[in-house]
């Protein structure tokens, strides 16, 4: 199950939640169901070595050095 990211255009409340199927969200702060759904993109910040399948260093941007050997 996905969790989205959301913002109220009523209040301005930012929220996320976890969304099962077609569920109706609502705003937590003012109950409103004038959202709208943020862009987010997934992030994997802060790893020592490469993600598997990744060709390049997180640290230098280059394909290989002594941070990810």
């Amino acid at each position: 199950m996905p969790i989205y990211e959301y913002k109220c255009k009523s209040c301005g409340e930012d929220f996320e939640r976890l969304i099962f199927g077609n569920q109706e969200v609502r705003c937590p702060k003012c109950d409103s169901e004038d959202i709208k759904k943020k862009f987010s993109v997934f992030c994997a910040t802060g790893t020592e070595k490469p993600l598997a399948g990744s060709s390049v260093c997180t640290s230098c941007s280059k394909s290989t050095c002594s941070t990810c050997q």
